[in-house]
């Protein structure tokens, strides 16, 4: 079994609902880690993660999320508290995840010490961005990631060179072919 990933599920196509799926990008261009850990784009894979839940020890799920709460609210939640919260917008994501524990259960496979980092969308909309609000709260996510990364003893070392939120968002609108 491998030790530890952040998962960053999302729709980039729905504004705030793809800001997990920036910031696994922005973790990986711009920070290393020891002992390494695995960094992934989970997009709207949902279910299909199901093999990562198998090959790891430790899952964060990095994700919008749709708590009555003010938007660029943070949760970190462990994933067996998650019945109940109405995760994201409805996106079928969410549930292919949290379906993940529920087939590990059922074959008698072990479940993976796991939560959810939540932060609350503003804005979902048919668009390759983030509202104003979650661009300035970009950093406060992160910066939670990063702390809890550092409670599970993981050593995390920013990059000399610094990759923008506004640079990777461009990536992800122009793709290089």
């Amino acid at each position: 079994m491998k030790d530890l990933a952040v998962i960053g599920v999302g729709n980039i196509l729905e504004k705030d609902d793809g800001i997990a799926v920036y910031a696994t990008k922005y973790l990986e261009k711009n920070y290393t880690f020891e002992p390494m850990i695995e960094i992934v784009n989970g997009g709207v894979e949902g279910i299909n993660l199901l093999n990562m839940f198998m090959e790891y020890n430790h899952i964060i799920i990095l994700d919008a999320i749709e708590i009555d709460d003010e938007p660029g609210s943070i949760y970190h939640i462990p994933s067996h508290e998650l019945t109940g919260y109405g995760l994201n917008s409805g996106g079928a994501h969410e549930i292919g995840v949290l379906q993940c524990f529920d087939i590990l259960e059922l074959m008698g496979k072990k479940i993976p010490k796991s939560s959810v980092l939540g932060i609350i969308p503003q804005t979902i909309d048919v668009e390759i961005a983030l509202s104003d609000l979650l661009n300035k709260k970009f950093d406060t996510y992160v910066n939670t990631l990063i702390n809890i990364l550092k409670k599970e003893g993981i050593e995390v070392n920013k990059n000399s060179l610094d990759i923008s939120l506004a640079d990777i968002i461009e990536e992800f609108k122009n793709p290089k072919r």
